[in-house]
């Protein structure tokens, strides 16, 4: 998938998380974005990648493309890290909804992902599209209109609440 996306798939993912959480959604937001471009740092010609193209030069070096940043080894490892490093909850929640997020739509294309690096087999969904495709420009729409609609609930839960 292209980074729109997965930038589109961060935000609806970290809305939908937002229905059924007391964090602060802007924050889950602006952390799902972020989360959803991370595991392309093994990209150099990813959003991520061409904004740090010296690690995306090493991570793509030491691990290829759709390896280690898109397994669950890697999301774990994420979520330890994060733990650790940041006090507030609400950002280390959605960066890992982002990443997340970018893992299953990468799962809808033909290359798929090696979710359990280091396990070298490639998993995907039975249907799968190309990156860039018509198909993707539908599931980007889909993503919008989700995204639209989770952006509403939250509107009338906060009216509801004053």
């Amino acid at each position: 998938m292209q980074g729109n996306t997965h930038i589109v798939g961060g935000i609806t993912a970290s809305l939908a998380f937002a229905q059924f959480s007391n964090d602060n959604p802007l924050v889950l937001v602006g952390a799902g974005v972020i989360g959803a471009l991370l595991p392309d740092i093994c990209h150099r010609g990813s959003k991520i990648g061409r904004t740090f193209p010296l690690i995306a030069k090493l991570v793509n070096t030491v691990f290829g493309h759709r390896s280690f940043t898109h397994s669950l080894l890697f999301l774990i490892s994420m979520m330890v890290l994060l733990h650790m490093l940041i006090p507030y909850r609400a950002i280390s929640i959605g960066i890992i909804i982002g990443m997340a997020s970018h893992i299953i739509l990468d799962m809808c294309t033909k290359k798929g992902v090696k979710l359990f690096f280091p396990a070298t087999v490639s998993i995907r969904f039975p249907l799968t599209t190309k990156t860039g495709s018509k198909v993707e420009g539908i599931v980007l729409m889909l993503l919008s209109m989700l995204s639209i609609y989770f952006s509403y609930e939250l509107i009338v839960r906060f009216i509801d609440a004053i």
